[in-house]
């Protein structure tokens, strides 16, 4: 159809030069001329009308805040480099102890190997949904004002199970605990977490060293200027970049809530085979007394060729 419509928009294309205008020209001179520009106007419209059922409309759900509050369930390659993950810091101030995950140096700037960056993000969310899934607590830290509304989104889809620090880390929380909150609320309360994440873990080193001291696991997003062994599970790639930090804030938030949600699964079947258990305990007492019943006549009966004695 498209092929047999072709020509006849050539033709109209030629006696219309506007460009398919549908207003009329500048000047109008004689009848003739507003007789044919009515029907060249009439017939754009047919064709136009004939030809819209054959074409498509073109949509674009994307925003760029997409990534802080529709979180991709797994990272990508392309993702990570739209976003600058592979973006370390000059050269001259790479850590010795980052170079397996250096990919090389490009005007002065080191990059980062995302082929590592992506298997290091997946076992962490590994880590992450084996907590929740064990009812364990995640502290997310993000101190940068950047950093502040991705913490707190992170932390809210691991619901009562998610905490967040997005102004300062206060010294003493960890290993002062029972001064810094009482004795009341750490006997009643679980102060210590499971796990913490740091999206900026060099401004954050009182957190590190108190995670280290009361044997926290930590996750860390770590730069090129950075030792990655200060935590325990690091991911390489650009600690300053937000939308970075809205991705792998992200992903390990959503793996949380997967682990919740396997966790309450787990939860609603053992409730659901206890009731039913329940349910079959009368007819499993009273098949339980009738053996025993039975039990009782087999001792009572004599055995063949014994007289019974009524004493």
């Amino acid at each position: 159809m498209n092929l047999i419509l072709r020509p006849r928009l050539a033709r109209l294309s030629r006696k219309c030069p506007r460009q398919f205008s549908t207003q009329a020209p500048e000047s109008l001179e004689t009848q003739d001329d507003w007789t044919n520009f009515q029907q060249t106007r009439s017939s754009l419209k047919t064709l136009m009308d004939s030809l819209t059922r054959y074409g498509s409309h073109q949509t674009s759900n994307w925003s760029m805040r997409n990534p802080l509050h529709k979180p991709a369930k797994d990272a990508t390659l392309s993702a990570l480099l739209a976003s600058g993950a592979h973006f370390g810091h000059a050269s001259s101030r790479m850590n010795p102890n980052f170079m397996p995950y250096a990919y090389g140096t490009r005007a002065g700037i080191t990059l980062i190997d995302l082929d590592h960056t992506l298997p290091l993000l997946r076992r962490a969310a590994k880590l992450v949904r084996a907590i929740t899934a064990n009812d364990g607590q995640i502290v997310f830290i993000g101190t940068r004002p950047d950093l502040r509304p991705v913490v707190q989104k992170a932390a809210f889809r691991l619901g009562e199970q998610g905490f967040h620090v997005g102004e300062r880390w206060l010294p003493g929380t960890l290993t002062n605990k029972w001064q810094m909150f009482g004795h009341d609320t750490v006997r009643s309360k679980r102060i210590i977490p499971d796990l913490v994440i740091l999206l900026n873990p060099i401004q954050n080193m009182n957190a590190i060293q108190e995670c280290a001291l009361t044997n926290v696991p930590t996750i860390g997003i770590i730069d090129s200027n950075v030792d990655p062994r200060i935590v325990m599970y690091p991911i390489p790639a650009n600690d300053e970049s937000p939308r970075t930090a809205e991705i792998i804030a992200g992903v390990l938030s959503i793996a949380g809530r997967e682990g919740i949600a396997l966790r309450q699964a787990e939860e609603a079947r053992m409730r659901l085979a206890v009731d039913t258990a329940w349910e079959d305990f009368p007819a499993t007492e009273e098949a339980v007394s009738e053996f025993e019943k039975k039990e009782e006549q087999e001792d009572t009966k004599p055995l063949d060729g014994e007289e019974s004695f009524d004493y």
